[in-house]
């Protein structure tokens, strides 16, 4: 079968959050040496790229996603050799990398934001947003920050508001000043010229503003758990019409897509965080000249239910055109799927029924860190809270330090993780059972079964790049087909402990699949799937 699609279509990219990584030089802080020390381990999971989260200098109010050099790795992640050496391992290996970058916003602390505050006719003072107080010396609108409370912080040296979409130490950038985006891009492009294969980007429809600082309606069909967003956060009960996804956007991606052609085999995946995430992914990759792929909190919320797997399939396909979607089921910022998903209830075969499901469906898969080991979520107390989202919403809402917690790589004293008396987060003991080296010697473990079914999917370009085609679903169940040039997959995946049987009315070959997979049968016209089971069939078109 020929191709020749894109390596980033179809592609499994695997998301490595630095600071829980591996601790090389033993701080009790995850590093990008400890990074290049495991990567044998990231492509014998058979993924074809990483996805490195900030490692960017910043005082770390927010972990990294406050940056204060878009052009040097922080003390606490080593250096510029080290990334070069991250780089050339992962090559070596076949792997490309992906960084992160965070564009929207700085942190309070980086040079720029320094001089813009000074005055208002210094050579950086449109290079935030910045606004008057209105005449009874309030924020000059309604809009709010996604971390809580009014978007906007008065400084007193200008005598104004600056825009802070999420902490008021991360001001917003002023895409409307041309210099702003040449100076962004001269960033992206340093880190091209380092050989990075990519970027993910962060908050990528926040850049653009309504000049007019126009008032957001409300929202009047907010629900509890839509895309994500809780409603003990005020930020859920208004529609984001002038604070983002602004049409500006698009000439900015088209920008930015020029720069990444004239580094051939580069891409971008965008994260869309919106009340039209579904439609501002389509507009967002569709012509060839923007982002290469998107995707959105659509598949991050607590709704499993295959009836909502196939609404936002079918709803994205129905606008994608020639777009390109990413999905994941997880990542740093919400609570790990083996507990949102899983309930803490048959987690290993549960967590292998999911990853099924997500490496079947069409467009490319991020998968985060510990996924392939069925970690659960990581109960922590109020006073090992770092997350400052946590710390501001306790205790409705515990943050994201759940899911942040180190790797647990073997079973002696922090989980192998770093060798110094404490970690930046606890390890918690229900992830000591899970750790790598105690999966590597059970065939029938998590991490075997994701090692397992990477390595078919390679073998499978439909599974990859193939159309989709929905026969079946129920809340538990879902049954689809996947075509490509002359291969024609169906799959169907059973998500409860209950026993499903199908009538399928196509002819099928059942595909043998690894033993640690948990597979189902094909009997007299019927497929039979067990609790927690998969079907891969090939179809025999007539």
């Amino acid at each position: 079968m020929t191709t020749n699609q894109p390596w980033w279509r179809g592609a499994v990219i695997y998301q490595v959050y630095p600071r829980s990584f591996f601790d090389a030089n033993n701080d009790g802080i995850g590093d990008l040496a400890g990074v290049t020390q495991k990567m044998d381990y990231i492509a014998k999971l058979g993924v074809d790229a990483i996805w490195l989260s900030p490692f960017f200098t910043s005082p770390m109010k927010d972990f990294g996603y406050d940056v204060s050099d878009y052009c040097d790795v922080d003390p606490i992640f080593g250096n510029l050799d080290d990334f070069d050496q991250l780089i050339q391992a992962a090559h070596e290996r076949g792997l490309k990398v992906i960084i992160d970058q965070v564009l929207n916003h700085s942190s309070d602390q980086h040079p720029w934001f320094i001089e813009s505050r000074q005055s208002h006719d210094n050579d950086k003072a449109d290079w935030y947003v910045w606004a008057d107080a209105q005449d009874d010396g309030t924020v000059p609108n309604n809009w709010l920050s996604v971390f809580g409370g009014p978007a906007w912080h008065w400084d007193s040296r200008r005598r104004q508001y600056y825009l802070h979409n999420f902490l008021d130490s991360q001001p917003d950038l002023n895409f409307h000043n041309p210099d702003v985006v040449d100076a962004l891009l001269e960033t992206v492009e340093f880190w091209l010229k380092l050989g990075v294969d990519g970027f993910r980007l962060d908050t990528a429809n926040y850049y653009y503003h309504d000049l007019a600082l126009r008032n957001n309606p409300p929202n009047e069909d907010v629900v509890e758990g839509s895309i994500g967003i809780r409603l003990d956060n005020p930020y859920a009960y208004q529609l984001h019409l002038y604070d983002k996804s602004r049409p500006e956007n698009i000439a900015f991606l088209q920008r930015l897509r020029s720069l990444l052609d004239q580094y051939p085999g580069t891409t971008t995946v965008g994260e869309v965080g919106c009340d039209f995430s579904l439609k501002t992914m389509a507009d967002y990759t569709q012509g060839d000249d923007k982002l290469h792929m998107c995707y959105s909190f659509d598949l991050l919320t607590h709704d499993s239910s295959m009836q909502h797997i196939r609404d936002t399939m079918e709803t994205i396909e129905k606008g994608l055109g020639d777009g390109w979607p990413c999905w994941s089921i997880g990542n740093h910022d919400v609570e790990r799927v083996a507990t949102r998903w899983g309930k803490d209830q048959d987690n290993i075969a549960k967590s292998k029924i999911y990853m099924l499901m997500l490496l079947s469906l069409r467009g490319s898969i991020c998968l985060y860190q510990g996924e392939e080991l069925a970690l659960i979520e990581a109960e922590l107390r109020f006073e090992q809270l770092v997350d400052p989202f946590g710390i501001a919403f306790w205790p409705e809402f515990k943050g994201r330090d759940g899911c942040r917690t180190p790797m647990p790589w073997d079973t002696r004293e922090n989980a192998g993780f770093s060798q110094h008396l404490s970690t930046w987060l606890p390890i918690p003991t229900q992830h000591y059972p899970l750790a790598v080296s105690k999966q590597e010697q059970d065939q029938d473990s998590c991490l075997h079964a994701y090692r397992d079914f990477l390595t078919f999917r390679k073998s499978r370009m439909a599974l990859k790049v193939g159309d989709i085609a929905f026969l079946y679903n129920d809340e538990d169940r879902l049954i689809f087909i996947r075509r490509y040039q002359d291969q024609s997959c169906l799959i169907a995946i059973n998500t409860s402990q209950n026993e499903f049987q199908y009538p399928c009315q196509h002819e099928l070959a059942a595909i043998e699949l690894p033993n640690s997979l948990p597979a189902g049968k094909i009997e007299a016209g019927l497929i039979v799937l067990p609790a927690y089971s998969v079907v891969i069939a090939d179809l025999i078109e007539q």
